[in-house]
């Protein structure tokens, strides 16, 4: 019943941006903290941000700090990733996920549901 929906991934040359939406059914988010991970092949899932769920508490991972933004929208049960500066390294299917908690999370056990991802793919 709980579903998580990425769209917006895609191919785009570094130096572009993308804005990667997360729609979510089946229940509420809006008192919960959202989160966004990524899976380049061969390695393992990694945290990239993550949010509260008044949207006040974020963090990024380093690699994406100054980059990328996160934000949500409650009233429509969305979290977005908005992506600039595109690097190559960035290449990854992206997930997002609900915590179980208001509070953000870096960890992947933290969270409950999540989406089945969306490939960004970034050339030189």
């Amino acid at each position: 019943q709980v579903q998580l929906v990425e769209s917006g991934g895609g191919p785009v040359q570094a130096g572009g941006s993308l804005r990667l939406s997360c729609a979510a059914s089946g229940r509420t988010f809006s008192s919960y903290a959202m989160g966004w991970f990524r899976q380049a092949p061969g390695k393992e899932r990694e945290f990239v941000a993550t949010m509260g769920w008044s949207g006040g508490l974020t963090y990024f991972a380093d690699s994406v700090k100054g980059r990328f933004t996160i934000s949500r929208d409650n009233a429509r049960n969305t979290v977005y990733l908005q992506m600039n500066s595109l690097k190559p390294e960035d290449t990854a299917v992206y997930y997002c996920a609900v915590s179980g908690s208001r509070w953000p999370k870096r960890a992947e056990e933290e969270y409950d549901y999540w989406g089945q991802g969306t490939q960004v793919t970034v050339s030189s």
